[in-house]
């Protein structure tokens, strides 16, 4: 399984390193960033470290500090820099305005945001949990992300835009998710206290809320600034607030 994660990696690692090489011979001037950030680095992993490193820190020591966690993280899960990729390539396939993988690893907070939590996810369930508070308050701070450690995030996911964005604690959050601005996610205010389960493939609009005790079913869609606080059966549309249902599948319609 390491072994696997690592190859794929390694491809995608090559096809970002081809990018960013063609684009520094293009613009010098840019080239003196990608050097940096980019082709200085021998694998994904470095480079990711990094980047993770110059977007959370502030000064020398913060940045060297976060990537060296990271970078830790990393090495000892090979399958987080296979999720990370799997992340990178959602966004050229959901994003009709990108094409190849450098410009959103360089410039999409949202992207950095993820893989920050990625880490912080490691560092909780690795014993290192004032380190994984820490990534969560920087990330707020930095990239106007907040995503609890002790959440559960599948791969495949794409934070468009990314400003905004509150995850909380135990949420559970499927494969292949599109997640807009100005979404909140967590516990409603009911006991005992309980956090929603998204499903796969499920498109959250911007503004929307998701609260307590609740299932939104694969496919799912959430409207822009939609308040959900009951299920949301799977290929169903919610809008409004509070949100309805409507555009379901006849089974769950005439549920």
């Amino acid at each position: 399984m390491a072994e696997a994660a690592i190859m794929a990696s390694d491809g995608l690692w090559q096809r970002v390193r081809g990018e960013a090489q063609r684009a520094a011979d293009a613009d010098p001037v840019f080239g003196k960033a990608l050097a940096g950030t980019i082709l200085a680095h021998d694998d994904f992993a470095a480079a990711l470290s990094d980047l993770i490193g110059r977007r959370l820190g502030g000064s020398a020591a913060e940045r060297a500090r976060f990537s060296a966690f990271s970078f830790d993280a990393f090495r000892g899960s090979p399958d987080l820099i296979e999720v990370a990729g799997r992340d990178l390539q959602a966004i050229a396939i959901h994003d009709p305005a990108i094409a190849d993988l450098l410009p959103p690893l360089l410039h999409f907070k949202g992207y950095v945001a993820l893989q920050a939590w990625r880490v912080s996810n490691w560092l909780w369930h690795h014993d290192h949990r004032d380190a994984a508070l820490l990534f969560q308050n920087e990330a707020s701070n930095a990239l106007q992300v907040s995503i609890h450690p002790a959440a559960s995030i599948g791969s495949s996911v794409y934070l468009d835009h990314a400003t905004g964005i509150v995850i909380g604690a135990n949420v559970v959050i499927g494969d292949e998710v599109t997640i807009l601005q100005n979404v909140s996610i967590g516990r409603g205010s009911e006991l005992p206290t309980r956090s929603p389960r998204i499903g796969r493939g499920i498109y959250i609009g911007g503004g929307a809320t998701i609260l307590g005790d609740i299932r939104v079913g694969d496919f799912a869609k959430i409207g822009a600034d939609a308040l959900v606080t009951s299920d949301v059966p799977a290929g169903c549309t919610a809008v409004g607030n509070p949100a309805r249902l409507t555009n379901c599948p006849e089974p769950a319609s005439a549920a």
